[in-house]
């Protein structure tokens, strides 16, 4: 993740981690590309034989 955020376009930054939460401020613009990539990655960081299932979520701040 660390390297799609040195090289994204989108205005996207990780502000917080809270135990099995990441907490992210992205611009309204961006949201839905934001959320389609963490996901992805998130999904896909490791090859294992369980699924590992992410649910992303907006909200005001």
């Amino acid at each position: 993740m660390l390297d799609w955020f040195a090289n994204t376009d989108l205005d996207v930054k990780m502000i917080m981690q809270v135990h099995d939460e990441l907490i992210f401020e992205v611009a309204e613009k961006d949201i839905d590309a934001a959320k389609k990539k963490i996901v992805n990655i998130m999904q896909n960081s490791s090859k294992i034989d369980v699924p590992l299932l992410v649910e992303a979520r907006v909200g005001d701040s």
